[in-house]
């Protein structure tokens, strides 16, 4: 068997089994470094030396975590949530269907703009969602219906929109490689061409999340009951004086110019938390506090990215990637249908076993572009197979920072379950619809 399928095959049987994701890409890793005639040294250090790249995103995502702590200090998610409880019909017999609505809506909005437009990521939702846990909790909203929201309007954003991460993955990741990939072939693509190839296939990712919300996941599901804490109806109304108003909004403008500026969220997460510190969002010497508590929600998130990294450089050091895709395109021979669907499933487990898309184009782009030249298909169809390719999975991985983020803030009572409850829900929702309108853009582009 092909070492890269034995060890991301490991991976997602381990995860299934509830055995706790670093430990189970850690195993996984190793396994598949000895399947693949790798020493047990030589597969420790393949993973050893990948850590870094891992660790670098890890501490961005701890900086993008007290950021968001220091944003929550301001009291406008507090606001938010109070007056979405305020609207909430305790009475017996009440739907609440619009404040269902509301809130469905507002997990919309705030993932889309933590990728284009306020570049925060997945920090937003250990931030927001645990406040309204009472609240959904009192609707009986299933919480693998707002898994998918996260995870498809999340995706949607960065594969479609070219500004913030979409702007890095869709110009200065996805773009470059077919360039330069394509350059040996003739093939020039610009830059207005990604959005287009990708419409068609975050249609089929917005799709999959209305079938989440309206059909799998419609009926209510019952939580245990939650006090509402900070959300007590009783409580007298939360205000925000213009001081605390106009210091976020400036540190939420100057984080998002120097993280364009210096094409770094590290920078740009620092300097807004170093903004709110000083126009007083919360006491000075709460400093500490206020990032140790950034830290803590991320750390679990930020050590698995790390150790993801680390399993992606044991995929690499075995060798076996090319074979595989290799195989793939012995078995296309010049049929474009089966070779399109192919591309994309082998796209997809890549990209389970990396957790993360912009990792996996510079993988795949080697290959997949002169495949999908040989094979005739035209430029935009092949940014569409390839930016799709390298997306698939990246929803619905048990290492996925997605998925990650989402657990982080369902699981905030201990009723969410990473597998069951957030990495198996986006999985079949997000990659399944992407996958087939992804399959007819290259066959209509």
């Amino acid at each position: 068997m092909n070492a890269v399928v034995l060890t991301i095959s490991l991976m997602i049987m381990l995860c299934l089994l509830q055995t706790p994701v670093a430990i189970a890409l850690i195993t996984a890793a190793l396994i598949g470094g000895l399947h693949s005639g790798l020493e047990i040294t030589d597969a420790i250090a393949a993973f050893n030396d990948s850590l870094l790249i891992g660790s670098q995103v890890g501490i961005t995502y701890i900086m993008i975590g007290a950021f968001a702590v220091a944003l929550a200090r301001s009291g406008l998610l507090d606001l938010l949530a109070h007056r979405i409880a305020l609207r909430l019909d305790l009475r017996e017999g009440a739907t609440n269907k619009g404040i269902k609505w509301v809130i469905f809506l507002t997990f919309i909005a705030a993932s889309v703009m933590s990728q284009n437009l306020v570049p925060v990521h997945i920090a937003f939702i250990p931030i927001l969602i645990p406040p309204l846990l009472g609240v959904m909790n009192k609707l009986h909203v299933d919480r693998r219906a707002v898994a998918c929201i996260l995870a498809c309007s999340i995706s949607a954003s960065y594969l479609l929109l070219p500004t913030g991460f979409g702007a890095i993955y869709l110009n200065e990741i996805l773009l470059a490689n077919v360039n330069d990939v394509g350059q040996a072939y003739g093939l020039t693509a610009t830059a207005s061409m990604v959005p287009k190839a990708m419409f068609l296939p975050v249609m089929g990712i917005l799709l999959g999340m209305c079938v989440a919300v309206f059909y799998t996941y419609r009926k209510p599901r019952e939580y245990q009951t939650v006090p509402l804490t900070d959300l007590q109806v009783e409580k007298s109304p939360i205000t925000l004086n213009l001081t605390q108003c106009l210091s976020t909004l400036v540190a939420l403008a100057v984080a998002l110019i120097c993280q364009l500026k210096f094409d770094s969220l590290l920078v740009g997460a620092m300097i807004g938390f170093i903004i709110l510190s000083f126009t007083g969002i919360f006491r000075w010497r709460e400093q500490d506090d206020v990032f140790t508590e950034g830290l803590r929600m991320m750390a679990q998130i930020a050590v698995i990215i790390t150790i993801a990294s680390g399993f992606s450089g044991v995929l690499n050091a075995t060798g076996e990637i090319a074979p595989l895709v290799a195989a793939t395109a012995d078995m296309i021979g010049g049929n474009m249908a089966l070779g399109a669907a192919l591309m994309l499933l082998v796209g997809l487990f890549i990209t389970i076993g990396f957790g993360d898309s912009f990792a996996s184009v510079p993988i795949l782009a080697s290959i997949y572009v002169p495949l999908a030249l040989t094979l005739g298909f035209s430029p935009m169809a092949t940014i569409a197979l390839l930016g799709a390719a390298a997306a698939l999975g990246d929803a619905g991985s048990p290492a996925s920072t997605i998925t990650l983020g989402a657990t982080a803030g369902l699981n905030a009572d201990g009723q969410h379950d990473h597998i069951k409850d957030s990495v198996l829900p986006t999985f079949s929702h997000a990659n399944f619809g992407m996958l087939v309108f992804a399959w007819a853009a290259s066959m209509l582009l």
